[in-house]
């Protein structure tokens, strides 16, 4: 997802304005898609920067998981110069925009299976879901709305981050009224 020009759009147009606004009421968690084959070894389909570049964000989560703040806008950041994805200077800037230690960060990637680990648990996580493409909006456990190929597509409530927002607040009211 790190190198993917639609995960770069849904992010931008619509993730990150909305969360800026629901922040408070949603459980979000960022998954990755690609393949675990037989020897253990995962494939993202940008190739190897970018199955890099999905650890250095996983990592980013894995440092601040009670942060989506932090780690979602250090991701966009990065994706947002998704092809200069994982060159040193690239991290380092947006760990500095987005208060994140790059010694903390690049010692997750470097540790012997730690960000794989992270990589395989979060691919997996997509692949149990039924996740296939980058980038799938999932909310309350179901396909909210996916941007694939430059489009939105299956997006029944609309794609502007204002449905969106209005989706999650309908669904937390929801759940405070029944609880």
């Amino acid at each position: 997802m790190s190198k993917c020009p639609d995960a770069r759009d849904c992010l931008r147009d619509l993730v990150v304005p909305a969360m800026e606004k629901v922040v408070d009421k949603v459980d979000f968690t960022l998954s990755f898609i690609g393949s675990v084959d037989n020897n253990d070894t995962i494939r993202c389909m940008h190739g190897p920067t970018e199955c890099l570049g999905d650890i250095i964000s996983l990592c980013a989560v894995d440092l601040y998981p009670d942060d989506p703040v932090i780690y979602l806008g250090f991701t966009t950041c990065l994706i947002m110069s998704y092809s200069k994805i994982p060159r040193r200077d690239l991290v380092e800037s947006c760990a500095l925009e987005h208060g994140i230690e790059f010694q903390d960060l690049n010692q997750c990637v470097s540790e012997e299976g730690r960000g794989l680990d992270l990589l395989r648990t979060s691919v997996e996580r997509s692949e149990a879901a039924g996740v296939k493409r980058s980038c799938t909006v999932r909310v309350a456990g179901r396909v909210w709305c996916v941007r694939d190929g430059g489009e939105w597509k299956d997006c029944k409530a609309g794609s502007d981050p204002s449905d969106l927002v209005e989706s999650v607040e309908s669904l937390y009211k929801h759940d405070l009224v029944s609880h």
